[in-house]
């Protein structure tokens, strides 16, 4: 079994307010067809859960292996069959990077597991698990090209749009997203109205980046680039900020 597992960008990422230890969102994801990993499960025989890629940290950490350790509580299926097959990932999307490739590989991984172990749970039960993962899995999960996406990441709205075309770049930064949220709160901190909400999360995306300069469209640029300085050098006209970076996007001229 092989399925692409993709990225995506935020239009636009405000924040709402908090809850808990967590901060509350509103924001737009919009799924990136042009950048994916590759996900495939390849025959074999495994004395433990065997993830096969090139990551940034080791597997009892990585986002899919929680989602292993999730799935085999709903059925031993889950269990046996990675005694026979293991998981190879073909790394494409840069980690630390604001695209959601960790959440994205958790996510898939979750619909594969569905699909070849035959656990028929809805997208609702699978999103239900996949939050417990992490804040951007569930947008995943639902695999929608565009969602309004509120709460803490839980709330996942389909957007009906064109499906854009997303040109990405990435520097050669690894973002610390805690750290971004830290100078956010101390220097930058401020929170969406509920007017703004509303008007933004009906707005298509496009007129959205047309009418936000990238300041705007993002609360997070403004202390990634302070934590990062080197990120100002790719502040440039028509480009945007992903998530808590380090990735910038931009519409293809195909969209205009």
């Amino acid at each position: 079994m092989v399925r692409k597992s993709f990225s995506k960008v935020n239009i636009f990422l405000k924040i709402a307010g908090k809850r808990d230890n967590y901060h509350e969102l509103v924001s737009r994801f919009v799924r990136v067809h042009t950048l994916y990993d590759v996900i495939s499960f390849e025959g074999g025989f495994f004395k433990d859960f065997t993830l096969v890629g090139k990551f940034g940290c080791e597997t009892k950490k990585n986002t899919i292996y929680k989602a292993y350790e999730k799935l085999k509580e709903i059925s031993p299926k889950v269990e046996e069959y990675f005694k026979k097959n293991c998981v190879i990932v073909d790394k494409r999307i840069p980690e630390f990077a604001g695209l959601g490739g960790g959440s994205s590989n958790a996510a898939t991984f979750m619909i594969m597991v569905n699909e070849v172990c035959d656990l028929n749970l809805s997208k609702d039960e699978l999103c239900s698990m996949a939050a417990q993962i992490g804040a951007d899995v569930p947008f995943f999960v639902y695999e929608y090209d565009s969602a309004n996406v509120t709460g803490i990441g839980e709330i996942v709205e389909k957007f009906e749009e064109e499906i854009l075309d997303i040109e990405v770049i990435t520097p050669k930064v690894e973002c610390n997203t805690g750290e971004i949220f830290k100078i956010f709160r101390d220097k930058f901190y401020k929170e969406i109205s509920k007017d703004d909400t509303e008007k933004f999360l009906k707005m298509n995306s496009i007129d959205i980046l047309q009418s936000l300069d990238i300041y705007e469209a993002n609360d997070l640029f403004a202390p990634a680039s302070e934590v990062y300085p080197e990120l100002n050098n790719y502040n440039k006209e028509s480009f945007y900020f992903s998530g808590s970076g380090s990735s910038f996007f931009k519409l293809s001229n195909r969209n205009k």
